[in-house]
């Protein structure tokens, strides 16, 4: 086996191949993962310079790790209008008009482009009962060549589709080689002859489905041994499992084993779901079958899918036999490892049932290698029952919880908001009393400055003539908006002005009160201040007088 890791501007793609196989092969393999055209690609990178697509690995002597890169010339760089065209692609959605050739029936489905040609066609098995290995498809597109491509990037006709979808025929020399191999098969794993004649019908024959495959299935291990990184260990899990047993298998969980408890155990309530964890072990004359007939069934797949997170190891390898017990230690405690250690060889594969509690984990179920499709599915609904009860209290409990948090915030909040109002209303009091006070001041600067300016001006007062001045006085009596009067001698060649700053001195200025004349009616305030009483006919020539 020849490893080969292939660079493509900003990608990595992981090979790994046979050194019986052909340059061509490698381009294939190339064509599925990036969506390249064969004929569109140049693989460089060969140490033994340019090779063509006919050229057999073998011949040219390489290590078993290689580097190599594709180059695309004749295609242009990509764009950000193409990565948006297919971003909005895949948030559109597609009918599908399907037609089942031997009924004549026809089936209008909608798919998001995100939905995958592989779900496509198990939603079309549960319609038809047509097992996705036997079904035989009309009307794909060129580019649709891998059934892990989404529809978006498929090239399907926007926005209907049409296909035709049949029963794919079998040759009846493997129906016969089928109906031999029954009764053996019945024999050591005391199954039903029809589940394992269903497996026959494409070409396993005893040796595979027993542990004793050709050495084209044991080329490569299902996980390296002494894996630093249980990611990674997953994922050539997951890739090898696809090549010996096709794609139609559990999405296994990529991550650690604490991961898988967080996606399972640790959401929402109602989110939580089982764990279920497959061990693998490649010596056991169990193995095979077990994956081919049970894990690989379509009915299992979708069950898994739909209520578990499925995690999967490697139990083959002394090395990581002894880390999975240690985990195992770890998370369920002693009692459990010690029944995965006191597995025999002949009992593997295990399919462990987990349920999260809220103060450990509980193993509800180990299921061993020899049952059966029906068993196996009995023991998964009799596990999915009895977590259905505990999510149901779980749920019950979440429900009442957040119930008493949704309270206890909104009385927080009200609290919240009335301190809020408190606050504003303590803010605009302080604010009120504050300008209060601003004005108060204001008004005794006003009066302390009227009261100044009333005093200066009766200090600058002249004396108030005597009844017996020999000169021309006017006697003027004054009546104030209250009704109060006051009077005063003034000589008469003293200015207008001495009687306005007179006025002004008992508290009434000028400028914001009106002085009136009575005989004749008369707004004195509008004469000329800087005129005599008696030019301003407010005094007579005479000595003494009255107004």
């Amino acid at each position: 086996m020849l490893d080969f890791r292939v660079e493509y501007r900003d990608r990595n793609v992981d090979v790994v191949l046979e050194d019986s196989c052909t340059v061509g092969e490698i381009k294939h393999i190339l064509e599925n993962e990036l969506q390249i055209p064969v004929s569109k690609m140049l693989l460089k990178g060969w140490k033994s310079g340019d090779v063509d697509d006919s050229t057999v690995l073998k011949t040219l002597h390489l290590p078993k790790n290689n580097s190599l890169y594709v180059l695309t010339p004749d295609l242009p760089p990509p764009s950000s209008s193409n990565s948006g065209a297919l971003q909005e692609s895949l948030n559109q959605n597609f009918m599908l008009i399907i037609t089942h050739r031997e009924v004549q029936r026809e089936y209008n489905l909608n798919f998001s482009g995100s939905s995958t040609i592989q779900e496509v066609k198990r939603n079309v098995y549960d319609l038809t009962s047509i097992p996705v290995r036997h079904q035989l498809w009309e009307g794909w597109p060129p580019s649709a060549t891998d059934d892990s491509m989404t529809l978006a990037a498929s090239g399907l006709t926007y926005p209907c589709h049409r296909l035709t979808v049949g029963r794919r025929s079998l040759p009846a020399q493997t129906r016969e080689q089928s109906e031999e191999q029954c009764t053996d098969v019945h024999m050591v794993s005391d199954s039903d002859g029809d589940d394992f004649e269903d497996a026959t019908e494409f070409g396993v024959d005893d040796g595979e489905m027993f542990g004793m495959a050709s050495s084209a299935l044991r080329k490569s291990p299902m996980m390296p041994e002494n894996a630093e990184n249980e990611g990674d260990a997953l994922l050539q899990f997951t890739a090898e499992f696809s090549s010996r047993y096709g794609d139609c298998h559990p999405v296994y969980f990529i991550g650690s084993l604490e991961a898988a408890f967080q996606e399972a155990f640790y959401g929402k309530a109602r989110d939580r779901k089982l764990l279920a964890i497959y061990l693998h072990h490649d010596e056991s004359v169990l193995t095979n079958v077990f994956c081919s007939q049970m894990l690989c069934a379509e009915s299992i797949v979708s069950y898994l899918s739909q209520n578990f997170i499925t995690w999967a190891w490697d139990m083959t390898k002394e090395a990581n036999r002894a880390r999975f017990l240690t985990m195992c230690t770890r998370h369920f405690g002693s009692v459990v490892a010690q029944t995965i250690r006191t597995q025999k060889m002949d009992q593997f594969p295990l399919f462990l049932i987990i349920m999260g509690k809220r103060s450990s984990n509980e193993v509800l179920n180990v299921i061993q290698g020899n049952t059966t499709v029906d068993e196996l599915m009995m023991r998964l609904m009799a596990a999915m029952e009895i977590f259905s009860a505990q999510q149901q209290e779980d749920i019950k409990d979440e429900d009442e919880r957040e119930a008493r948090e949704n309270v206890k915030r909104e009385q927080d909040e009200a609290y919240r908001i009335s301190l809020e109002a408190d606050r504003a209303k303590r803010e605009a009091q302080e604010r009120e009393q504050a300008e209060q006070f601003r004005l108060e001041q204001i008004r005794k600067e006003q009066e302390e400055e009227r009261e100044a300016i009333r005093l200066s001006l009766e200090q600058s007062l002249p004396p108030e003539p005597k009844k017996e001045s020999t000169e021309s006085v006017s006697k003027l009596r004054i009546r104030t908006p209250s009704g109060e009067f006051f009077e005063r001698r003034f000589l008469a060649s003293s200015k207008l002005q001495v009687v306005f700053d007179f006025v002004a001195s008992k508290g009434f200025p000028w400028e914001e009160f009106k002085l009136l004349g009575t005989f004749p009616r008369r707004d004195v305030t509008q004469l000329d201040p800087n005129k005599s009483l008696l030019e301003n006919t407010l005094a007579s020539s005479k000595c003494g007088g009255d107004n």
